[in-house]
C-alpha cells in the first residue's frame, strides 16, 4: 500500500531508508489525480515489498516544499527515486506508462531477488580456481569446465557464422539497440523553494504538456 507523507522529514527517511521510491504527487482538487488513484494504489499493492520499494503520496498543497523542491508545477506527476536520486519521471494520468515504469524500477529494487551479497563471492578462472586464492591442496583443475567452453565458444561462432544477422542484432556497436530510459533529475530535496506558493495546474490546464 502507498504512504500518505506528512513531513519533509518523513519524506526524507522514506528516501533514505528505502531502495526505490514511486511518488504520485497530486491534489485534492484534481480530476486526473483522482482518476489514476485507484491504479497506483493497485500497483503499490502489488510491488511494495519494506526497504526496498514504497509507494508515497505528496499532497502538493500541504507539502509544497516537497512538491517545489522536486519541481512538481502539474498534477499528476509521478517520480520514481532509486538511491535517493529521481530517475523517471511520468507526467498525466496514463495507466500504461506508469505500469511500463514502475514494473521496470521495481527490478531495480531487487524485491523478491537475491542482492546485496550476491556479487561478493570470489570469481573463477576457467578450470576452476577461484580468483585471489589457491585452489585446496590436491584438487585438481576440472577439463570437463574447458571443454564445455570452448564447445560454447565454438557453437556461438557457427550461429554468427550461419545466422549473421542475429549476431549483429546482438551486438553492442548495434546503434539501433533500444537506450535505456532515464528520467530527468527531480531536484536535490531540501532544496531553498521560493517565498511565493506556485499555481499548480493539471496537465488538462497545460494543454496535454
Amino acid at each position: 500500500m502507498s504512504v500518505n507523507i506528512g513531513s519533509e522529514a518523513e519524506w526524507q527517511g522514506l528516501l533514505s531508508g528505502t531502495n526505490v521510491v514511486i511518488a504520485d504527487f497530486y491534489a485534492d482538487w484534481c480530476g486526473p489525480c483522482k482518476m489514476i488513484a485507484p491504479h497506483y494504489e493497485k500497483l503499490a499493492n502489488e510491488h511494495s515489498h519494506p526497504k526496498k520499494v514504497a509507494f508515497a503520496k505528496i499532497n502538493v498543497d500541504s507539502q509544497s516544499g516537497i512538491a517545489r523542491a522536486n519541481a512538481v508545477s502539474a498534477m499528476p506527476t509521478f517520480k520514481i527515486f532509486h538511491g535517493g536520486n529521481c530517475i523517471e519521471t511520468i507526467k498525466g494520468a496514463n495507466p500504461a506508462a506508469l505500469t511500463q515504469a514502475i514494473t521496470n524500477a521495481v527490478k531495480l529494487g531487487g524485491a523478491g531477488k537475491a542482492s546485496g551479497n550476491v556479487f561478493q563471492t570470489p570469481g573463477r578462472k576457467l578450470g576452476g580456481e577461484a580468483l585471489g586464492g589457491k585452489a585446496p591442496p590436491g584438487a585438481a583443475r576440472a577439463p570437463a569446465a574447458s571443454i564445455s567452453w570452448r564447445f560454447g565458444w565454438l557453437l556461438n561462432a557457427l550461429i554468427a557464422f550461419f545466422d549473421p544477422y542475429k549476431a549483429a542484432e546482438k551486438s553492442v556497436f548495434n546503434t539501433h539497440r533500444p537506450a535505456q530510459a532515464a528520467g530527468s533529475n527531480g531536484g536535490k530535496p531540501g532544496a531553498k523553494a521560493p517565498a511565493q506558493k506556485p499555481a499548480f495546474k493539471t496537465l488538462a490546464d497545460l494543454g496535454g504538456d
